[in-house]
């Protein structure tokens, strides 16, 4: 019932405004430097908010509950979303700058447009199925209206001993690993293997209970994992790279805007 109400005054939308933008990272800041561990460049810690170069070039996806205010008052979560598009024009996407994702990008370059997802993250009272799902909605409208194929981005355990997630790595390299034409590989540098136990020692079914709930929703809207894992000491986290094929996504969203579109 909580839930229900609290859905009802929550809105999902892109970004309208600057003080919408730097509200976002301020909850960026909020949720991964104060509560998981994240180390701040001394200019973030002095401003309280995480950002980087890439933000500019960003789409920013946002839950906002009305009870709170309006605009920038009333951010809650947030995604940010960067099109191969507008990448290509400055630079690249950031994931490049933990795995090699050259033969994914060239896998589906004639079907569309891809995109990359990151920076996700939702206040501590908004952690519940009905915000995630409202994140969801918005994140599927944005793929129908720029005709998105592919979704990709890290995905992350908070910790950076990767031998504290072996079971569930080793669940996910075993289940869950992409294509080989479309598959990211971890840079050579940063390389962490993912198949760290026997896959026959390990419990599989509490593996997957174990994930975060991000990674088994990417999962269950029909993704994969690339190879390796990379430690992120910055950030605090140990990073898997997802690929999400748009055509996987569930009915209960892409298609959705499909059938709307068709009958508007």
């Amino acid at each position: 019932m909580r839930d229900e109400r609290q859905l009802q005054r929550l809105e999902v939308r892109l970004a309208e405004t600057e003080d919408e933008i730097l509200a976002s990272q301020k909850l960026r800041y909020k949720v991964f430097y104060e509560e998981r561990g994240a180390k701040p460049t001394a200019e973030m810690a002095a401003e309280k908010r995480d950002f980087d170069h890439y933000d500019p070039l960003c789409d920013h996806l946002l839950v906002l509950d009305h009870n709170r205010g309006a605009g920038a008052d009333a951010v809650v979560g947030t995604y940010r979303l960067l099109r191969q598009s507008v990448a290509n024009e400055h630079g690249g996407f950031y994931s490049a700058d933990e795995y090699h994702i050259e033969s994914m990008l060239a896998a589906v370059k004639e079907t569309g447009e891809i995109m990359e997802l990151g920076r996700s993250c939702v206040e501590a009272d908004y952690r519940t199925m009905p915000t995630l799902q409202l994140l969801w909605q918005g994140i599927a409208a944005y793929v129908f209206k720029y005709d998105i194929k592919l979704m990709f981005g890290c995905a992350s355990f908070h910790g950076t001993d990767p031998d504290a997630f072996k079971d569930v790595l080793t669940y996910l390299h075993h289940n869950h690993l992409a294509p080989e034409d479309m598959r990211p590989r971890a840079i050579e540098e940063r390389y962490e293997p993912m198949a760290r136990a026997e896959i026959d020692g390990i419990d599989q079914r509490q593996a997957l209970r174990d994930l975060p709930p991000l990674i088994k929703g990417y999962l269950r809207l029909g993704g994969f994992v690339g190879d390796g894992a990379v430690v992120d000491h910055q950030f605090n986290t140990t990073d898997i790279c997802i690929v999400l094929p748009t055509e996987k996504v569930t009915d209960r969203y892409y298609k959705h805007y499909e059938r709307t579109a068709r009958v508007s």
